[in-house]
């Protein structure tokens, strides 16, 4: 696997950021094509950072390369009943066999939880799949939307309007990095937890996407917090960032060259690593 080089000495963290964050100034991405093969605009990463350990995995897409598309679950009947804002649930590299895409990952949050699919899973916040609207949105959540006019953005879910210039949307938590600066609410030094994260970045120019896990509640990667999250985007190359449902239903999968789909990360539903969990909506990049 690629890795994220390492580029001494680092300079000192924005102001606000403890010591204790995993501050990834000194991280040099180093991209490699992913499924070059197939088509150009996909490259991968994989990285550490050593103090608190974490461990890294984000894919980079090219808005602007037209033999890439995104697809996200349609809405499908639970027990033969079509319900509004209810999906079957999935693992993500269930939901990248059966799209058939070549990247996915998990995006909302959603209930119940468990480890099963096929079962009935209540989607919270924004989803459209193709211009189908499958869930409404939550006004206390962010969202990254696929626009038909050719625009992607990270955007407030209560300010989402005219939902029929939507391609593709797919809710998540909160933004974590906006306009190149960490939220306020990050910085106010409170005490964040440390979970398995999944999140998306989209860059400045609005030409690049970016799809990010980070392991969590293991002894080789601890988890990282919203804040290191969104550092972490920023130096990926994000201006804006948008933290997905994380913990346990954090994954990332990719399908290789060999036609088998793999998880990038390591998930760990119930404790147990390598696990995955049966989530709701998910995010993938197909080839039109």
């Amino acid at each position: 696997m690629v890795s994220c080089s390492s580029l001494p000495p680092a300079p000192p963290p924005p102001e606000g950021v403890s010591q204790k964050h995993a501050y990834p100034q000194e991280m040099v991405p180093y991209w490699q094509p992913f499924a070059a093969d197939l088509t150009p605009g996909l490259d991968y990463c994989a990285g550490r950072i050593q103090n608190p350990k974490l461990r890294l995995r984000a894919v980079r897409i090219d808005l602007t390369e037209p033999s890439l598309g995104f697809v996200v679950n349609r809405q499908e009947p639970v027990n033969g009943v079509i319900s509004a804002g209810i999906i079957p649930s999935t693992t993500i590299s269930g939901f990248v066999e059966r799209y058939n895409c070549l990247v996915g990952i998990n995006t909302n949050p959603f209930s119940p939880v468990s480890g099963r699919q096929g079962e009935a899973r209540t989607i919270v916040g924004i989803t459209i799949s193709r211009g189908t609207l499958v869930a409404l949105p939550h006004p206390s959540y962010d969202a990254l939307v696929f626009y038909a006019d050719g625009r992607t953005s990270i955007v407030k879910q209560s300010e989402l309007q005219d939902l029929e210039t939507i391609d593709n949307a797919v809710g998540g938590f909160s933004i974590v990095l906006q306009n190149g600066t960490l939220p306020e609410r990050l910085l106010a030094g409170r005490k964040e937890p440390r979970h398995p994260r999944s999140a998306a970045g989209v860059s400045a120019d609005g030409r690049t996407l970016y799809l990010l896990v980070i392991d969590g509640r293991q002894v080789g990667s601890v988890g990282a917090t919203e804040l290191e999250t969104g550092m972490i985007l920023e130096r990926l190359g994000a201006s804006d960032g948008l933290n997905f449902d994380g913990g346990g239903s954090t994954a990332l999968a990719l399908r290789y060259p060999d036609g088998k789909v793999r998880t990038v990360n390591i998930p760990i539903h119930k404790g147990i690593p390598k696990r995955e969990r049966g989530v709701a909506t998910c995010l993938g990049i197909v080839l039109r």
